[in-house]
């Protein structure tokens, strides 16, 4: 017995929706949806709509209705006009919920376009002020010997304080990159009573402020061990300031990394510090990376530290360990408060020079952070993380072979 079944035709509509037939001959003729990612034109000209009313309605206030002068006044009545015109139109056209989700999106949006707009011009304004110091290129190879305030900017120079930074930088990173990781090794894989205790004072010297460390550092290397002012001073300072923010950030980063990456390398047999050396730190490199940038942006600009350990030379001194040694901040706050126009060009110049220096250690480690060619699987770092012994693979066996007689000579590695 043969059992037809009648199935209803469907139709296309432009856009590639299929669409029922209609059973109610008075019901309205069917819509398609609106796909993901697709704005309706409504809700387009409900946004841009709102944005040249709220246009319109700015330039009237400001320039017929009230007093508001200057492009400041603009925006702020502008984006004001936009919010209330835009929630307006909303609520005719929708509900409540899509007022709300507009008015959020509005004010994420400003609150970003604030962010970035506050940051530019901040970076345009130092470069602007400070352009006829960088147009020189002996501001870059010559130092302040015998150079006054009222000396011409084609004379002189900061070597001596870009030498002085990357000295003492790079002294306080390589006593707290290993400092901070470790910390944070030990808060996110040992843990216990001991490791909350190490968390709390981790985050509690995260809003340190940067005069304590630097006292902390002078009452201690300086008057107690009576070591003299000297660049070492100054990275044993600025080590302080960056420890707090490499261990938080780092601990944060290592407690992302999925569990079931040490699960699997603990269960071919890895040892617990071979699964953090080659499993997790590994899968923790980027953000491990940014923790350091993190830490460098705290401490690169630092200038009541290094004032009160290192002081101030206007010549070259590479000697960590005894004579002063300055530093890039120290230069910007010394030229600047010299109330000379000349020396505060130079102050704006040191300041993009300094702008520009961590740019570049930013960009640099997110190079080094980068895995070089394609990412390793997970299949490699497990194995790299087990014992040797243990890479023999299980092969399937071949048609008509004995199981018992099959032999492995050779050690595989998953690549």
């Amino acid at each position: 017995m043969t059992v037809v079944v009648d199935r209803p035709q469907t139709t296309q509509v432009p856009g590639g929706a299929t669409v029922l037939p209609r059973t109610d001959p008075d019901a309205p003729p069917p819509q398609p949806r609106t796909g993901l990612g697709q704005v309706p034109a409504e809700s387009l000209l409900v946004v841009w709509g709102s944005r040249v009313g709220a246009l319109c309605l700015a330039w009237i206030i400001c320039q017929r209705l009230l007093p508001l002068e200057g492009i400041a006044w603009f925006v702020v009545v502008f984006g004001i006009s936009n919010l209330v015109l835009l929630a307006t139109t909303t609520a005719v056209t929708d509900g409540l919920v899509e007022v709300r989700d507009r008015v959020a999106q509005w004010l994420i949006s400003a609150g970003a376009l604030l962010v970035f707009a506050t940051l530019f011009s901040v970076v345009i304004y130092v470069f602007y002020r400070g352009w006829d110091a960088l147009s020189h290129i002996n501001f870059f190879t010559d130092d302040m010997t015998g150079v006054g305030p009222d000396d011409p900017l084609d004379q002189g120079g900061i070597l001596h304080a870009i030498l002085g930074t990357l000295v003492e930088l790079s002294i306080a990173i390589a006593i707290t990159l290993p400092l901070g990781i470790g910390t944070a090794i030990f808060m996110t894989e040992i843990g216990g009573a001991f490791a909350r205790v190490v968390r709390t004072v981790v985050e509690a010297m995260t809003a340190l402020p940067s005069i304590v460390a630097g006292l902390f550092i002078y009452t201690t290397w300086i008057i107690v061990l009576g070591n003299p002012r000297s660049g070492l001073a100054g990275a044993l300072a600025i080590s302080v300031m960056m420890l707090p923010i490499i261990a938080r950030a780092s601990d944060v980063v290592l407690r992302v990394v999925p569990g079931n990456l040490r699960e699997a390398s603990l269960a071919l047999g890895s040892s617990r510090w071979k699964t953090v050396w080659h499993v997790v730190l590994p899968t923790a490199r980027p953000g491990l990376a940014t923790a350091l940038i993190l830490g460098v942006a705290r401490g690169v600009g630092e200038t009541s530290p290094v004032l009160i350990t290192s002081g101030y030379a206007s010549f070259v001194h590479l000697n960590p360990t005894s004579g002063v040694m300055t530093s890039l901040p120290l230069s910007v706050y010394v030229n600047v408060r010299s109330g000379q126009e000349l020396m505060i060009a130079r102050g704006f110049g040191t300041a993009a020079v300094l702008l520009m220096l961590v740019l570049i250690l930013f960009i640099t480690a997110r190079l080094l952070a980068r895995p070089a060619g394609s990412k390793p699987r997970f299949g490699t770092r497990v194995m790299r993380a087990m014992p040797r012994a243990t890479w023999r693979p299980v092969r399937t066996p071949e048609p008509g072979a004995d199981a018992e007689t099959r032999t492995d000579d050779k050690e595989e590695v998953a690549s």
